[in-house]
């Protein structure tokens, strides 16, 4: 039933037919004069919460529940007659898909600056899959969705493939030593980067669940250099490799029929001593919503699944909004941060690289694009 009828009540359910939703909003097309006594449906892997007036009220967990607002079938019509019979009690529900989204791929769109302790400063390339799944529907929505009527994993991959590279990034300045040493650590770097994500999930509502490395890569350039290394530690008689190789280049050159061939092989032959003399001296010197136990974040303690507050520290679990400064759970009027006194509305500034003018993300350590150190004061705006 729709949801802008004028006399029936509404019972607002949501089916995800693409299978890529994050959230999906009822009505489509914005808000609704959702009425009193209309039935909302909640499947088991979603989660939905009612914006009435503008404001999150709360976050619906599986089951059928009873909507209470002031439209009243009829009667609003009649108090919406200064409003052209449109009901300025506004309401909407989004719905919020839980189900985990995996095979969401990332990958640098430019090299990264890396500091190779062999081949000095090189960029590098990286790409792989990591998945996800929302652990806290309002902080979700308030976050990142907005009043979008559909968010998908499309909106959201960008946003956080940047957010992968430059965390890969300050992860390969601090534990990285040398490009030919990393495809043998690829697991260890994958679970390290994914515990520094974590906070940076959990401060949009997410939760990081798997994360894979597949390839970091060099330039051509300095995969040719690897190459040619390579092929040289497999030799183990440089001599007679060369020698092999002069002589097959005198063969073709003797082939070749006039002046040119002769003159080549001329040239091959005043080369060569000089060549293998240079070559040899060298040689000697080279949380969730409704989890099946909750565990309150604030001081450990285990708390009932549905807790909207910790019955401890009294710590509030329903997440509206954090602070960006110090990520306390904020309460949904809250105006300045409890535990550090930020106004709310107040961001966390950037870090600008003083080499290159880079603005990077606030609690990075190396800049994305030059790979130096970045300075404690490095603060945009500073």
């Amino acid at each position: 039933m729709g949801t802008n009828n004028l006399i029936f009540l509404e019972v607002i359910e949501w089916f995800d037919q693409a299978g890529d939703e994050l959230v999906h909003r009822i009505p489509e097309t914005g808000s609704g004069e959702i009425k009193f006594g209309a039935q909302l449906i909640v499947r088991e892997s979603q989660a939905a919460v009612l914006f009435y007036n503008g404001k999150a009220l709360d976050a619906f967990a599986a089951g059928r529940h009873t909507i209470r607002t002031a439209n009243i079938p009829l009667l609003n019509k009649v108090i919406a007659i200064p409003w052209g019979l449109t009901s300025p009690l506004r309401a909407e529900v989004y719905f919020v898909s839980l189900k985990l989204f995996p095979n969401l791929k990332w990958g640098t769109r430019d090299p990264v600056a890396f500091k190779d302790s062999k081949l000095g400063l090189i960029r590098l390339r990286a790409h792989g899959v990591f998945s996800l799944r929302v652990v806290q529907p309002v902080l979700f929505i308030n976050t990142l969705v907005g009043t979008m009527g559909r968010y998908s994993t499309f909106e959201i991959q960008d946003y956080l493939r940047d957010v992968l590279v430059s965390r890969l990034n300050d992860y390969l300045g601090q534990k990285g030593d040398s490009i030919i040493t990393l495809p043998g650590r690829y697991d260890e770097f994958a679970t390290g980067l994914k515990e520094r994500l974590r906070d940076d999930f959990i401060g949009m509502g997410l939760l990081l669940d798997n994360l894979y490395i597949t390839a970091i890569t060099p330039p051509s350039d300095v995969q040719k250099a690897i190459d040619d290394k390579s092929r040289l530690n497999v030799i183990e008689d440089l001599d007679r490799l060369l020698k092999l190789k002069a002589a097959m280049a005198m063969e073709k050159a003797s082939e070749s029929q006039g002046e040119a061939g002769s003159g080549m092989g001329l040239g091959l032959g005043l080369m060569l001593p000089s060549m293998f003399a240079g070559l040899f001296g060298k040689a000697g010197t080279q949380t969730g919503v409704f989890p099946a136990k909750a565990v309150c974040p604030e001081c450990g303690y285990e708390i009932p699944s549905d807790a909207r507050f910790c019955p401890y520290c009294g710590h509030q679990q329903v997440v509206f909004k954090k602070c960006s400064y110090c990520g306390k759970n904020l309460p949904p009027n809250a105006t300045f941060c409890p535990r550090c006194g930020k106004s709310v509305e107040e961001k966390k500034p950037a870090r600008v690289c003083t080499k290159c003018g880079e603005a990077n993300l606030p609690d990075s350590v190396f800049c994305n694009r030059c790979g130096e150190k970045l300075s404690e004061d490095g603060m945009e705006g500073n």
